[in-house]
């Protein structure tokens, strides 16, 4: 087997991108989204059409309700595709809003169950900000799954999981990206930060009995991925499928349930106090947030723009 169908029998595959027809060929069971992915689609040829169709069928409404149209669409087509979950993101620029998190939320997945889908389907991503996992924390309530995104810590990931979170994706990429940027240093196999902090928060859920799922993302080689080889679930861009599957090497399980019910450390109080100091203390995370909930911000704007001008 290559080393994507290795992967599949320990992890589950999910796609990271807003190109639906190159998810095709790898056949992942979830997919995931983001402002950044669907701004870079809709400016291909191939996507023209849509992008036209949707401002015309909503013509003469708010940039607003247009983006989330759009990405209900992009969603649509994905899940024709995929037999399982999408995940659509809120505006990033609600990031800090927990009310205005929770309606954008309860639109996004209104629309989706217009269309004919389940709320199954369907997971909303929201920043992993404190202000988000209350919101998630309200939608979970209501049976709106939650992936909660821009994760960078610990901290978040108990604040998540307590909050009964469905899933969460730490990044794996821009913690290492981060690091390597600190140190002038690069890393590699298990001494890669990235994929040392997904083992931990991943050690920390199972070791506790937390029913949220980790989803490692942001991934720059297939080292990092093999790394991480049994956790719940993998969210990973087409190219480096592509990697994946013209390998033949061996690949093992590198995280299991039981392995991680043997791990050291002590349970950590997470409330709002505590949550803000230790986010403040780490300055990677504290950065790589803000910087995160910028980049989404500039892409959504960036294709209120596209819309404004067609």
């Amino acid at each position: 087997m290559n080393q994507l169908d290795q992967l599949k029998q320990y992890t589950t595959v999910v796609a990271d991108t807003g190109d639906f027809q190159s998810m095709q060929a790898f056949a992942p069971q979830d997919a995931t989204t983001n402002p950044s992915l669907i701004l870079k689609a809709v400016q291909k040829p191939e996507y023209r059409p849509l992008l036209d169709q949707i401002l015309q069928s909503h013509k003469g409404q708010s940039t607003s309700v247009i983006i989330d149209h759009l990405l209900i669409t992009f969603g649509l087509k994905i899940l024709d595709i995929i037999p399982g979950r999408v995940s659509t993101e809120t505006d990033a620029r609600l990031s800090f809003d927990t009310h205005a998190t929770i309606e954008k939320g309860r639109t996004l997945i209104a629309l989706y169950e217009a269309a004919g889908i389940s709320r199954e389907r369907v997971l909303i991503k929201i920043a992993s900000t404190w202000e988000g996992i209350r919101a998630a924390e309200v939608l979970e309530k209501e049976g709106i799954r939650c992936n909660m995104t821009l994760l960078f810590s610990l901290p978040q990931a108990i604040a998540c999981a307590e909050a009964g979170a469905q899933l969460i994706s730490p990044f794996v990429g821009r913690i290492y990206d981060w690091f390597k940027k600190a140190s002038g240093e690069e890393y590699s196999g298990e001494q890669d930060p990235g994929v040392q902090s997904v083992k931990r928060i991943y050690a920390y859920y199972k070791k506790f009995g937390y029913k949220t799922e980790v989803m490692g993302a942001s991934f720059r080689n297939t080292s990092q991925i093999i790394e991480l080889a049994g956790c719940d679930l993998l969210t990973i861009s087409p190219d480096l499928l592509q990697k994946l599957s013209e390998s033949d090497e061996k690949i093992s399980r590198k995280l299991s349930p039981e392995q991680a019910l043997q791990s050291a450390g002590e349970k950590i109080h997470c409330d709002e106090k505590a949550f803000r100091f230790m986010l403040n203390a780490d300055a990677m995370a504290t950065e790589k947030l803000a910087e995160g909930i910028r980049l989404f911000c500039a892409d959504t704007e960036k294709l209120e723009q596209l819309i404004i001008d067609n």
